[in-house]
């Protein structure tokens, strides 16, 4: 009797963790809640979603809400695109959203936009609700070389059909800056720019900035413009300086060769003072050579040095005179 009640209580038992497997692997309570929301999802189906690794909450709860918005979805595409590493529940939150936005948006493209990494709801939201992006500070150039700074808001709608391949909000932020560039670098002074800053943005607008991104550009703002420095008078400060420090370096190179030419032309002078006393240590010896020949004559070379004493005596009473004249100028100074 004991054995038997034993028996029982383990057979229980055995059922009980049976029907609890059972259960945690079959989605049952997904199935009924789908079959109350009027969604036929087979019991099969989810089962094969278990032996995929899906989870059966990921796809079925998407369904019913698409279901519930009237939109015609598959459990296939849900499943499909969840394999593929989508956001199943963005995608269909995208749908929806496009629906009653009355915007065309097929589901293959909502996919395909979610694989892209682009948030589909957002893009959705933004065609709906435009976006303002703001500009950082952007410099340009006048033609009177005066530096203005101007920070320009881009009212921009996303474009659902370049949204794959399209390029992005820094693309626009780019073209932005460089149209700012380029109107302000084609006005004649600063003053122009800042009267009318609106030309600013219709020369931007017209350069049609939004091809080829996958947003629509609906209005150019200029938010803020600011005078910078006088870029014109620093490049002209600069390129004096620069000839300033060339000319400087000519001069010292002009200075060097001198120096060098005045170095030669010492150097000529002591070679010819060097030879002078050379020659004049050779006239004694040719004097007595022409008194040994008889060349020269006792008298003559007598006379030689009378006409030698008078040069030197000369230039002493005339170097004397000199200094006399000198020290008289000195004295009535």
């Amino acid at each position: 009797m004991v054995s038997g009640l034993v028996t029982l209580i383990i057979l229980l038992v055995l059922i009980l963790v049976a029907v609890v497997i059972v259960f945690s692997f079959i989605p049952v309570g997904l199935w009924i809640s789908a079959l109350a929301a009027g969604v036929r999802v087979g019991i099969i189906t989810l089962i094969g979603m278990r032996l995929r690794r899906v989870p059966p909450a990921r796809i079925v709860n998407p369904l019913i809400k698409a279901d519930k918005a009237g939109l015609d979805i598959t459990v296939n595409q849900l499943e499909a695109h969840y394999l593929a590493g989508g956001n199943v529940d963005r995608v269909v939150d995208a749908l929806i959203a496009s629906e009653r936005a009355d915007i065309k948006l097929p589901f293959e493209r909502a996919a395909a936009i979610d694989l892209a990494g682009r948030d589909v709801l957002e893009a959705v939201q933004m065609s709906v609700n435009p976006k303002v992006i703001q500009t950082p500070w952007v410099s340009a150039v006048a033609k009177d070389g005066i530096e203005v700074k101007v920070v320009a808001r881009v009212t921009v709608r996303a474009n659902i059909d370049r949204l794959v391949g399209g390029a992005g909000e820094e693309t626009i932020l780019a073209r932005v800056g460089e149209g700012v560039v380029t109107s302000v670098g084609s006005s004649l002074t600063h003053k122009e720019v800042l009267e009318n800053p609106d030309s600013i943005s219709k020369v931007v607008l017209e350069k049609g900035l939004d091809a080829g991104t996958a947003f629509e550009i609906l209005s150019i703002d200029i938010a803020d413009v600011d005078v910078g420095r006088n870029i014109g008078a620093q490049l002209q400060t600069d390129q004096a300086e620069a000839d300033k420090r060339i000319a400087q370096a000519k001069a010292e190179e002009r200075r060097a060769m001198a120096a060098a030419r005045e170095q030669e032309m010492k150097a000529a002078v002591e070679e010819m003072r060097a030879k002078v006393v050379e020659a004049e240590a050779q006239v004694p010896m040719a004097l007595a050579e022409a008194l040994r020949q008889g060349r020269l004559g006792v008298m003559d070379y007598y006379n030689m040095q009378n006409l030698m004493a008078d040069t030197s005596m000369r230039r002493s009473i005339s170097k004397l005179g000199e200094d006399e004249e000198e020290g008289g100028n000195a004295g009535s100074k």
